[in-house]
């Protein structure tokens, strides 16, 4: 059995929070298994083979430049992903993550701003920051999907805070370049006509946002392998009032759970502290229409609880003493949130409403918050990485057919 390393997951985030600058700038528009998965796919229902051109990036060729593939067995998807449920009266139960090695779809995931080298772009080295991002955001999925997760030459931290001279432009294009590279080798090399989740956070969700809007939305070949797109944490453009159009042509926001071939993207903030007129998210920059805003708990719309997951002990005010008896790498907390997508005061956002017990018998908040025109951008993902997950499974089978795990 490989060994296993637990990465502290959540506090390399905060820095996501920071880098949250460049949607503002560059970016707006159960127990788990270690077996090595192989990488042949298991057979789906049949769909007509899309016509893929050969392609091999003299980076992506190399498994080094890859966090997550199905090959890697000790990469950093096959980690613990165990989480302990605190129940509204207290009371704890451990809750075993399983990974699927013959998951019927691939997903592909592109982390936000987190690297911290002291350059306009990252080096293609990945730091425990990079790794933390895709624990917390992206790993979980591997009960629905391969996980595909490359490193790539972002734009960082210090460049977008102005420590470091640089030109935002063309360290956004190198970090697009990098993406589009990963991309195109997965699919010539990896793909094999699957079906594919994109997921990305932030700057990651910017870049796919260009991906899908310049690569996969004008080709039906492509078109036809995206299961679905998660935005997450950046804009995507929709006319008000409809669901296609804006940033994409041909595919719609998703409306129900099982919709595949469609874009789940939001920003969140707290009902008690809405976006203010110099907020970061929630509307668009350039060009008619509104941000698109759908819940993954609740994707035709109205309020619904929120499956979260956090890493113990840091996003996740602990309450009766819990936090000491939880030993799992991951919290989840059912019932303590619940969001809704609304359109208020020329913003269109997920409001996350948090449900207090007043007898105190478990965590009374969620932390994520530094200046209300950040909104709860550090934890976008956390807040909804079960709901994720789940709709992801069903637009698997929808997909391919078969039923859902």
């Amino acid at each position: 059995m490989p060994t296993r390393t637990r990465a502290n997951p959540a506090r390399p985030l905060l820095l996501v929070v920071v880098a949250a600058c460049l949607a503002v700038t560059a970016c707006s528009s159960g127990e788990t298994t270690t077996a090595a998965p192989s990488t042949e796919a298991p057979a789906t229902t049949a769909r007509p083979a899309p016509s893929i051109p050969p392609y091999t990036s003299e980076v992506y060729a190399d498994p080094a430049h890859w966090l997550c593939r199905p090959d890697l067995p000790d990469d950093v998807c096959h980690q613990d992903l165990d989480a302990t449920v605190v129940h509204a009266d207290g009371t704890l139960e451990v809750q075993r993550h399983v990974a699927n090695p013959d998951a019927p779809i691939d997903c592909f995931y592109v982390y936000p701003t987190i690297s911290a080298d002291q350059s306009p772009n990252s080096d293609l080295v990945p730091s425990d920051a990079e790794k933390g991002s895709v624990l917390t955001q992206a790993a979980r999925l591997n009960s629905q999907c391969r996980v595909f997760a490359p490193v790539y030459r972002q734009m960082t931290l210090p460049a977008l805070l102005g420590s470091v001279p640089a030109d935002r432009l063309a360290a956004s294009q190198v970090a697009y370049a990098d993406v589009l590279d990963a991309w195109r080798h997965y699919l010539a090399n990896d793909n094999d006509g699957r079906g594919v989740v994109l997921i990305g956070h932030s700057q990651g969700a910017s870049h796919l946002n260009r991906l899908v809007r310049e690569e996969i939305d004008p080709n039906p070949d492509l078109r036809s392998l995206l299961v679905a797109a998660y935005l997450i944490g950046s804009t995507v453009r929709v006319p008000d009032g409809a669901d296609v159009g804006g940033d994409f042509a041909n595919i719609p926001l998703c409306r129900s759970q099982d919709q595949i071939g469609c874009v789940v993207s939001y920003a969140s903030f707290r009902s008690t502290s809405p976006p203010p007129a110099n907020s970061f998210f929630g509307r668009v920059r350039g060009g008619d229409g509104v941000a698109a805003c759908v819940n993954p708990a609740a994707p035709a719309g109205g309020r619904a609880s929120l499956t979260p997951y956090f890493a113990t002990g840091d996003w996740v005010l602990p309450g009766a003493g819990a936090a000491r008896a939880i030993t799992t790498p991951f919290v989840t907390l059912p019932d303590l949130l619940d969001a809704e997508c609304v359109q208020r005061d020329g913003f269109s956002y997920l409001e996350v409403f948090v449900n207090r017990d007043r007898a105190g018998r478990r965590a009374q908040d969620i932390t994520g918050d530094l200046t209300p025109e950040w909104g709860l951008h550090v934890v976008d993902v956390s807040i909804a990485m079960g709901d994720i997950e789940r709709m992801v499974g069903q637009q698997a089978a929808a997909f391919t057919g078969a039923p859902p795990r």
